[in-house]
């Protein structure tokens, strides 16, 4: 048995020694807790850096391969960086010293092991945080390398699987919202060449507020975290480009009214704060004993609308609710009444019900896949374990 920090090097993340503005939005991804989600391989980050920000800046380039782990707030995620990326100070970045004693491959698998480990050795008061010190003293007793590279092959084929998965998923997505965009941006609905445009919005649609079109538009609860609980709270971490990531959801053990169950069509929208605020997602399939925390609203549709229809004209609004906010720095909110006197074109109900004819396969075949995965997710979850105990031989 021998200590984690004998065979890796602990790389620190950091920040930018100023606030300049024209450090931002460059073309080098910058990782955060933020970032981790429900897949293994990071590629894109919600912020960039210049070349200029990084070189003023007090953290190193992370190389593709490299582990990444959350260390603060959000703690014990873990990734595998798929391009050169810097990294704020939230996170740590891991590499082997000696690849012929720690296989990077099988690093990933070994820190996803000892996550609980991590966990219970996490410090600090308002936020859970890691230590270098702790990770420098996670006992490990490693196999031969090629036992390490056996294991780590055999579990990369679930998660390999999972993320072919996760690429097909979203092109399923951009193409329903391309047929969206088609049809009602572009007004090439069929029909069109018959159909006068009066005012910009073509004869027979009409504009009406969410108040008319939902049966529920409300805050979430207050929730009693309890890693233990079977309850779900999902929060506005999870809400992001147009999807629900529950990965980054927490347990909670308060009780809900049953109104306050998610449902497949509703709609979460970010409500709260600077950055997540206006991010909008729907809930495409059925997820038990889960609410949504008091940042998120969540806006119900009326059963007799398309519920593709209504999920994908409310992402429109998106760019729009960012903006909606008032109040102090990180104290802004969108208010329900917002929200309320949003309005969204309701096209003639023939032509909403030849729309969900087109797109209720492509949702049934990302519900198909989104199963899949998370057969493959229980599966490699049961066996890594296993695997890295040599309880299971490869």
């Amino acid at each position: 048995m021998s200590n984690l920090g004998n065979y890796i090097e602990i790389i620190l993340g950091g920040t930018p020694k100023t606030d300049r503005v024209d450090y931002w939005n460059g073309n080098i991804p910058w990782a955060s807790v933020i970032d981790f989600g429900d897949h293994k391989t990071i590629y894109e980050t919600e912020k960039t850096i210049t070349e200029s920000g990084l070189m003023n800046s007090n953290t190193k380039l992370l190389q593709a391969g490299d582990v990444i782990i959350s260390a603060r707030g959000t703690v014990g995620k873990v990734l595998v960086c798929g391009r050169n990326m810097a990294f704020n100070q939230s996170c740590y970045g891991l590499r082997t010293k000696d690849p012929n004693k720690l296989d990077q491959g099988y690093l990933f698998y070994l820190m996803k092991d000892t996550i609980s480990y991590l966990l219970q050795k996490a410090v600090g008061g308002v936020f859970d945080t890691i230590i270098k010190s702790t990770l420098e003293n996670v006992p490990v007793s490693l196999p031969s390398i090629s036992q390490q590279v056996k294991i780590s092959s055999t579990l990369s084929a679930y998660d390999d699987l999972i993320e072919n998965n996760l690429r097909r998923i979203a092109l399923l997505e951009e193409s329903a919202r391309l047929l969206y965009k088609e049809w009602f941006v572009r007004l090439r609905f069929p029909g069109y060449e018959h159909t006068r445009i009066i005012n910009g919005v073509p004869e027979g649609w009409k504009s009406r507020p969410l108040s008319e079109l939902t049966d529920y538009i409300n805050r979430g609860i207050a929730p009693d975290y309890d890693d233990e609980a079977e309850g779900i709270v999902i929060n506005q971490k999870c809400v992001r480009n147009g999807r629900i990531d529950l990965s980054l959801g927490r347990h909670q053990s308060r009780q809900f009214s049953s109104v306050r169950q998610v449902r497949v069509g509703d709609v979460l929208v970010n409500s709260t704060g600077e950055g997540t605020l206006g991010r909008v997602a729907q809930l495409k399939t059925p997820v038990e004993n889960c609410t949504v925390d008091t940042h998120i609203t969540l806006v119900r549709p009326k059963a007799e609308l398309g519920i593709h229809y209504f999920g994908l004209a409310m992402m429109a609004w998106e760019p729009r609710f960012s903006c909606m906010g008032r109040g102090a720095t990180n104290q802004t909110e969108l208010s329900r009444s917002a929200i309320m006197e949003t309005e969204i074109i309701i096209p003639p109900n023939s032509l909403v019900r030849e729309f969900e004819v087109f797109e209720d396969p492509i949702y049934r075949e990302i519900s198909n896949l989104n199963l899949q995965n998370s057969r493959s997710k229980n599966a490699r979850d049961l066996l890594l374990p296993c695997l890295m105990s040599g309880e299971i031989a490869v």
